[in-house]
């Protein structure tokens, strides 16, 4: 079936557009939108949750109304307009007035950013139930070979789409272009991904003569809660005591719906209940796109003769997976089974559990290393002057209270603290020089000593984005002659140059320009990262995998969407976690914040494990074979049932592979 090529590509390349999106998302929020840290976090994880909460809605409209095929079209075009009102907020040009390479109107790019990324949610959590269910159509009851290798190359081209992605898109935002001025180039690292959706939608559009389109069969979920709501309503018109007691609450939708339903349901809710804890670790593993990209731009990314930006360090994430899975699979667990220990699902979904929290205290460790290595800027009460005596001899200054600093000629002294908003300076020369000068509050001061002494502005912050560490080379001529003067710029650092009057114009303007390192720069390596993101990975494989094979493994087969369903939910929920403390807690430190989301999961964690000490594990077949033998079920239900059954098999198949892989 040569179309099938068509919905390969098809999922490859809306995997790409999202998660190259979404790889460079937060570090447009910090630097283009220029929101700070915490508000870039929470519409991050707003955005998240959102994507995560919209296949519910999108499921429902594939199996209730409009079929798995139009629904794919119909939000696939949604997500690529979404994806190039994305591109189209990121051009500053568009309100950049003056052309002073800085948005006159920034309302306007922050309005387009949110219609944009609203779009996108609602497209990719639209389409994320609809296609590899569509893909699944394509093949026939006995074609169980070739449906499951569609189905291993469909989620190949998901981890495929996600690694390319997070590779790629950090370049191209690390580029400079603009019309009227050369900014981070945004449009270009949004563009791209708007493209490969658009490619997406056409790709698909392209088989569309040959595909098998099964019409809309009602939507499972809008069973189960039709079925839920009407025994709650029942339960409470008969809440007198006069009415007799029913084993389990839902016995009360009895009046109204068959017994198997009712089974189904009471299995399925019995995995929702253990789902309750699980958002808290979507909470910590969802960071490694925000928190996480913010730690690495403090951070050196110089791997020998490859320079890393900061939002590519995510990119060990699906590296690790396409790696960790097999060796999980084919490794450790069968050691493990070797060695005589019980690791059930359950115990494996906890200890995937602790692995994130133990990520988080890596980050912390790590984060306290860079807290070493920053800076110290004024308070709101304070200032910091640094003296440079560009004059050709020796000088002496005094600044009250500090004792008298001797500077020798082309030298510059540290930063110092100071608490008044106007000083006085004493210069030993001849006759004595006494001047005043104004200093703001919260900025950095550069006390600049020729003949006649002023002060100018420095940076009050480590340089934005993380930026690459770049050689620049500077011409310096006299119109006769020229001298040429070269210097590495290393990551987040600021310097200052100081020429002398009796520039020597040789080589390397012979050794006598000055360089003054303002700004110290990073020096805690991102390879520091990478213990972070292998306990990470490694807790999202045994906690992700296991969770997802384990509830599918509990339920019946007509209800893995409702599974699926409240999977996500759990992802969404966690994101909205996220979304809170960022705004709430505010704490001074971010080490302390990373150390508390660590503590909170091992508190969840222990939740857990004591909810999955008293779990029961069933065989939902034996027990909808048992109700499949009583009276009550209509003899069309009863065949329906089986061929499910029947069917089992590779539904678990299918499944299985779900669990494996970026949803």
């Amino acid at each position: 079936k040569c179309y099938i090529f068509f919905i390969v590509v098809n999922e490859f390349c809306e995997r790409f557009s999202y998660y190259g999106m979404r790889a460079v998302l937060v570090l447009y929020f910090r630097y283009f939108l220029r929101w700070d840290d915490d508000l870039a976090t929470s519409i991050y994880h707003a955005f998240v949750a959102l994507c995560y909460l919209t296949p519910i809605l999108g499921a429902i409209v594939a199996d209730s109304w409009l079929g798995k095929f139009k629904t794919i079209i119909y939000l696939s075009i949604v997500y690529a307009i979404g994806q190039i009102v994305m591109a189209v907020s990121a051009i500053n040009d568009i309100t950049d007035a003056n052309r002073d390479g800085t948005p006159d109107n920034m309302a306007v790019h922050v309005t387009l950013a949110m219609i944009g990324l609203i779009l996108i949610a609602f497209g990719t959590g639209g389409i994320k139930p609809c296609v590899s269910a569509f893909g699944g159509d394509q093949f026939a009851d006995h074609q169980t070979r070739q449906r499951s290798t569609f189905f291993s190359v469909f989620y190949l081209c998901i981890n495929a789409g996600s690694l390319l992605s997070t590779l790629i898109t950090p370049i191209l935002r690390g580029q400079e272009c603009g019309i009227h001025t050369q900014q981070k180039c945004y449009p270009l690292a949004f563009g791209v991904p708007a493209a490969l959706m658009v490619v997406s939608l056409i790709v698909f559009i392209a088989g569309s003569g040959m595909y098998i389109k099964a019409a809309p069969q009602g939507n499972i979920m809008l069973d189960v809660c039709n079925c839920i709501g009407f025994a709650i309503k029942n339960r409470f018109r008969h809440r007198s005591k006069r009415y007799p007691k029913r084993e389990h609450w839902l016995d009360w939708a009895n009046e109204k719906y068959n017994k198997l339903l009712i089974a189904q349901i009471k299995m399925v809710l019995k995995v929702l209940f253990l789902y309750i804890p699980l958002p808290m670790f979507w909470t910590l593993f969802d960071q490694k796109g925000s928190r996480w990209t913010f730690q690495a731009t403090t951070m050196d990314g110089t791997f020998g003769t490859l320079i890393l930006q900061p939002d590519q360090m995510q990119t060990v994430n699906p590296i690790l997976i396409l790696t960790l899975v097999p060796i999980m699979d084919r490794v450790v667990y069968p050691l493990i089974r070797k060695c005589g220990f019980n690791f059930s699902p359950l115990k494996r979904m906890t200890v995937g559990m602790f692995l994130a929290a133990m990520a988080f205290v890596s980050a912390a460790l790590v984060q306290i290393q860079i807290d070493k290595t920053l800076p110290v800027f004024p308070s709101s009460t304070e200032s910091q002057l640094k003296i440079v005596n560009m004059a050709s001899s020796q000088m002496e200054v005094t600044i009250s209270p500090h004792d008298p600093i001797v500077l020798g000629s082309m030298q510059a002294s540290d930063y110092m603290t100071l608490p008044n908003s106007t000083i006085t300076v004493s210069l030993n020369t001849n006759p004595p020089i006494i001047k005043m000068f104004p200093l703001s509050e919260r900025q950095r001061h550069t006390l600049i000593i020729p003949a006649d002494p002023n002060t100018t502005f420095d940076i009050t912050s480590k340089p934005e984005q993380g930026s690459n560490a770049i050689r620049h080379t500077f011409s310096i001529s006299n119109s006769v002659k020229s001298c040429t003067f070269s210097k590495m710029f290393r990551f987040g650092a600021a310097y200052t140059f100081l020429i002398p009057s009796t520039l020597n114009l040789t080589d390397n303007c012979g050794a006598s320009v000055v360089e003054v390192e303002d700004i110290k720069p990073n020096t805690v390596h991102m390879a520091l990262q990478i213990p972070q993101y292998f306990l990470i990975t490694a807790g999202e494989v045994v906690f992700s995998v296991t969770g997802l094979e384990f509830s599918y493994s509990q339920a019946p087969s007509n209800m893995k969407a409702v599974l699926q369903a409240g999977w996500l939910f759990t992802v969404a929920v966690g994101n909205f976690i996220v979304l809170i403390v960022a705004e709430l807690a505010k704490l001074p430190d971010q080490w302390a914040e990373y150390v508390l989301f660590a503590s909170l999961l091992v508190a969840v964690c222990i939740i857990f494990s004591i909810m999955a000490y008293f779990y029961t594990y069933i065989n939902p077949a034996e027990i909808e074979a048992q109700f499949m033998q009583g009276d009550e079920i209509d003899p069309e239900d009863k065949e329906k049932k089986a061929i499910e059954l029947k069917s089992k098999d590779f539904v678990q198949q299918q499944n299985e592979q779900v669990g494996k892989t970026k949803m």
